[in-house]
């Protein structure tokens, strides 16, 4: 069996779950996911646990199995707690702030980017004073928050590609606590 896909999920008291055929929705108080399972894969709520079991040993029943439940501990999860992803945006003169549904970036462009944000997500951005700066130079916050895992990584990376950290000066917008390898350019070159 698959290692991850024979772990039973645990269920707190205040999520309920629904299976109907091959849908299974669930909700929390957060609010509520549906996924739908693939041919072969089988869900039991049994007491306090979903468990969830192949029809073969097929390598792809194998695989199914383990997705399944990591996608359906991953709903759990976000309606329970929730998924909140951070990016810092770091530059001169870069900034970021919500208008209405959307998100405005200021990064170094001869345009400011819209961004719609998303149905199901929350963005906030906060500016950063000069005192909390750092020495990174931080110069705004993005938090993206929302109950769908996906959704929430789908979001804050299309906020990231808008402007890449680049490895000179480390100017960009990265993920809290991403490494950025600066390289020395042509004054650490030896002739």
């Amino acid at each position: 069996m698959s290692r991850i896909g024979k772990l039973p999920i645990k269920l707190p008291k205040d999520v309920a779950v629904k299976l109907k055929g091959s849908d299974v929705s669930i909700k929390g108080k957060k609010g509520e996911l549906h996924y739908t399972i693939n041919p072969g894969i089988t869900v039991k709520q049994e007491e306090e646990t979903l468990v969830v079991e192949r029809s073969n040993d097929s390598r792809e029943q194998k695989s199914l199995h383990g997705l399944t439940r990591a996608l359906l501990q991953n709903m759990v999860t976000g309606v329970t707690e929730g998924y909140t992803k951070t990016l810092q945006v770091i530059g001169t003169g870069f900034t970021a702030e919500t208008v209405g549904p959307w998100l405005r970036l200021n990064l170094g462009y001869a345009h400011d980017i819209l961004m719609e944000v998303p149905e199901g997500l929350e963005v906030t951005a906060t500016a950063v004073s000069r005192r909390e700066q750092g020495r990174l130079g931080v110069q705004a916050v993005i938090k993206v928050t929302g109950i769908d895992k996906e959704d929430v990584g789908k979001f804050a990376a299309e906020i990231r590609r808008c402007r890449l950290p680049e490895n000179y000066k480390g100017k960009g917008i990265r993920y809290e606590g991403e490494y950025v390898r600066i390289k020395p350019g042509k004054a650490g070159a030896t002739a």
